[in-house]
């Protein structure tokens, strides 16, 4: 049986990826995009099931009729992925007041919204599976991305609360966290604060860090996602990439460390 997708962020990197696996396999796609016109060729080859939709995340309103449009073209909505973000670059000190806002509204309250809109449709259907796109960035963090962290970590916990919430209704809750992959998140696509001469060594030690570094290939998660859906008991969370395990084991070892190294003075903080 097809399905049927509402993914936002939809015009290039995992977004269009994803898009082109469900309509390759004879899936529907409501996809949104700030701008729909970089989704004329896939219209084109799919006219009955790409439904492009002009949608900025940040406006709640917006949002809800997205998915309301999403539903009246398609009359159901099986799978969900609030996909839209960005990354912001800037040490905490750099961080505006205005920077810190937008980020978190892309990249977490537009993940909000999109998901209480579709919520009532997904529980009068009795099913339906919701995937947010975090990062290993999701789980812990580096210098300088602060701003995209917070967005992340708080995504996370949106997402394993919501699971906990919607598993007897039937409801699916799924979050990727992809490691770094060749798209343009820290190119054209990223956002930057005015510079402190204070963080430029931990700038320089980024960039070096990053050097020869592998990538995964954003084409490849095309399958990967379809597994994910298409599983009978979908995972509450998956890495997508090869580096993320090993990073995600060495810093919880090394938080499970130092918890256990000052338990003393937490049991002595209860009284």
């Amino acid at each position: 049986m097809s399905k049927v997708w509402f993914i936002t962020g939809a015009s290039k990197g995992f977004g269009r990826e994803w898009t082109e696996a469900a309509l390759d396999r004879g899936d529907s796609v409501a996809a949104t995009a700030r701008d729909t016109s970089t989704l004329d060729d896939l219209v084109a080859k799919y006219p009955d099931r790409l439904l492009p939709l002009k949608l900025d995340v940040d406006i709640r309103d917006d949002d809800f009729a997205a998915i309301k449009s999403a539903h009246d073209k398609f009359g159901r909505l099986d799978i969900v992925i609030n996909n839209a973000g960005y990354g912001h670059f800037g040490a905490i000190e750099e961080l505006t007041e205005k920077e810190v806002r937008a980020q978190l509204e892309t990249n977490l309250f537009g993940a909000l919204w999109v998901t209480q809109a579709a919520l009532p449709i997904l529980r009068e259907q009795g099913s339906g599976h919701i995937i947010n796109v975090s990062s290993i960035g999701g789980i812990t963090a580096f210098p300088g991305i602060g701003a995209y962290h917070m967005s992340k970590w708080a995504l996370e916990a949106l997402g394993q609360s919501l699971s906990q919430e919607v598993a007897h209704l039937g409801i699916h809750v799924t979050t990727i966290e992809p490691g770094g992959f060749s798209t343009d998140w820290a190119g054209p696509s990223a956002k930057h604060s005015d510079e402190l001469d204070a963080y430029q060594p931990l700038r320089d030690a980024r960039q070096k860090s990053q050097t020869g570094v592998k990538r995964g290939d954003p084409t490849a998660t095309g399958a990967a996602v379809l597994k994910i859906v298409d599983a009978e008991k979908p995972p509450l969370r998956v890495f997508f990439g090869e580096s993320p395990l090993g990073t995600a084991t060495k810093d919880y070892e090394s938080r499970l460390a130092l918890w256990n190294e000052w338990q003393p003075v937490a049991v002595e903080a209860q009284g």
